[in-house]
């Protein structure tokens, strides 16, 4: 993968994950503070990681397939 690609991609899984994790420890950071550091980072990784994977990315794809940009 040449390099201005991993840089897209980069950015489009970004552009998923800043929110994802914002909105998530918005609305249940303050119940998981109870929890040790480790069972907190499992219990975000478990939610986020499939919801960025098989939802977040494809929305982003999706909406940038429907931008009227010029396609290389």
């Amino acid at each position: 993968m040449k390099t201005k690609a991993k840089l897209i991609v980069s950015l489009k899984i970004w552009t998923v994950i800043y929110p994802s994790i914002t909105l998530f420890l918005f609305l249940f950071g303050e119940a998981l503070s109870a929890l040790p550091l480790y069972q907190r980072t499992f219990l975000l990784t478990i939610s986020l990681v499939p919801w960025i994977v098989f939802v977040g990315v494809p929305l982003v794809d999706a909406f940038i397939r429907l931008l009227p940009f010029k396609k290389e």
